[in-house]
């Protein structure tokens, strides 16, 4: 996939008799792919909580001595990708605030569509804050009740049920003050949340609980799925086990994941709204076999997300599925670098093609998605130079046309390469000797779900919620 971005991951855990520090590293490695700029963790014994964060990977960030130092039963993990502020330490999360005596830490998954509005209404001055997560922890650190005492630990809970239904966009959130664990979900859902269960092991683990933006985060520490939280739902987790309020007016709740989730942010073997991610890829590339047939000789995907698509289709078209091109996972994504001289020679050094494999071969190249079009069009240059005979693109997607404001970093809608070219002018901008998007109907079907539970603005241009009013000419919001 070219050139998009989300942010981010958010893992917690509360387990009372057990040193939890361990536990967030290994969830906030699973979750690395939802973030590559910063990570972060706030830790609690019960008395104090202490962050460390760091720009770079998780296992850059924290070493065994880190890790040593960071002693609690209580914490909160987060990596980062930045959709609202730059890429500095500063805006590094865990956000952490205190009032003297007693303190919270936050990690936020999403972006806030009505920041400038909150930062009028509570005076505070434009721009001083540099996240939207920053404004978030501003307001709660003004909710908290004057002149709470010291043993009053439900101050945190209190000012999230006054300052959640006043933000609007997306944002699921993670919290710890000394003695909790919190997990919020917006009230549209657009990014995942779930709820997973430590169980107890004789003596030396008492069980305990665990919220994270992905299922496999769970699998990763020895953690039983139980749920997936609501859309507006507020869940706090103690000594006496989690229990849910839902603090939004009924009016604002409507579930609408992100429909890139399952495209392309999360993980294959996550579980999102009940189904596998992998199988509901590869239904996309059997529906996109049936609507975009092509004649060709070998079918490939462009590594990661592109492969279980690419069996799909094979699968469906009766096409030999084949390796045509290998990944150096050890590059990070291209559309992190500064400029699109670096972006194509980024491509080089993260793709290179198997020759054997293709060379005199028509191939149908699938990927789940074209933004800019930089990868990919340098992706058909290396194949076609590598020996291929025709390449024909698929996409497991629709075109992507219109900017998200709801946790995805995208370019303007200028420089979407769908916004501005036909299908046909895309092949031949590309250098393809065909190109073809699936439907949203058949991305839809193929994930099992009807089109109200989703968000797929960044493909229609229908916004499920007000944006702000940068929104690009002809976007509609409701």
């Amino acid at each position: 996939m070219g050139q998009v971005r989300e942010a981010c991951g958010v893992f917690g855990v509360y387990a009372p008799g057990v040193e939890v520090a361990q536990l967030v590293y290994d969830g906030l490695f699973a979750l690395q792919h939802r973030g590559q700029e910063s990570a972060g963790m706030a830790v609690s014994d019960g008395e104090t909580i202490t962050v460390v964060k760091d720009m770079g990977l998780v296992t850059s960030v924290f070493d065994a001595r880190a890790l040593a130092s960071l002693e609690g039963h209580l914490a909160l993990g987060h990596v980062r990708y930045s959709t609202t502020g730059p890429s500095t330490w500063q805006n590094a999360q865990p956000v952490y605030r205190s009032d003297g005596h007693s303190g919270f830490a936050l990690g936020h998954n999403g972006n806030l569509t009505n920041v400038a509005k909150l930062e009028a209404d509570a005076g505070m001055l434009p721009g001083v804050l540099t996240s939207d997560s920053d404004v978030i922890g501003e307001l709660l650190a003004n909710a908290f009740p004057a002149g709470g005492d010291e043993e009053d630990d439900g101050a945190l809970e209190a000012a999230l049920a006054e300052v959640l239904d006043r933000l609007e966009g997306a944002f699921s959130l993670g919290l710890i003050d000394e003695r909790r664990l919190y997990a919020v979900r917006d009230p549209n859902g657009f990014r995942p949340l779930c709820l997973g269960r430590l169980e107890a092991r004789g003596g030396d683990r008492a069980g305990g609980w665990v919220v994270a933006s992905e299922s496999p985060a769970l699998d990763v520490v020895g953690a039983r799925f139980v749920r997936e939280l609501e859309p507006g739902e507020l869940l706090v987790i103690d000594e006496h086990g989690p229990r849910s309020r839902f603090p939004f007016s009924p009016h604002r709740v409507e579930p609408h994941l992100c429909v890139f989730e399952f495209v392309y942010f999360a993980r294959p073997d996550s579980q999102l709204l009940g189904r596998e991610v992998h199988a509901a890829r590869r239904r996309m590339g059997e529906r996109l076999a049936a609507e975009a047939p092509a004649e060709a000789d070998l079918v490939i995907g462009v590594p990661d997300s592109g492969v279980p698509a690419a069996e799909g289709f094979a699968s469906a078209s009766g096409i030999p599925f084949g390796q045509g091109l290998v990944k150096n996972r050890y590059i990070g994504r291209t559309f992190i670098a500064p400029t699109q001289a670096a972006r194509i020679e980024g491509v080089r050094r993260k793709l290179n093609p198997l020759r054997e494999s293709i060379a005199g071969k028509r191939l149908v190249v699938v990927d789940d998605s074209i933004v800019r079009g930089t990868t990919t069009r340098q992706m058909v240059r290396m194949l076609k130079e590598a020996g291929a005979a025709e390449v024909h693109l698929r996409v497991s997607s629709p075109p992507f046309r219109w900017p998200c404001f709801y946790g995805i970093d995208t370019p303007v809608r200028e420089e979407l390469l769908g916004a501005r070219l036909s299908v046909d002018e895309i092949a031949g901008h590309l250098g393809a000797d065909s190109a073809a998007y699936l439907s949203l109907d058949g991305l839809l079907a193929a994930i099992g779900a009807g089109e109200d539970g989703f968000c797929s603005a960044c493909l229609t241009g229908s916004y499920p919620t007000p944006v702000p009013l940068a929104a690009p000419s002809g976007a509609s919001s409701r």
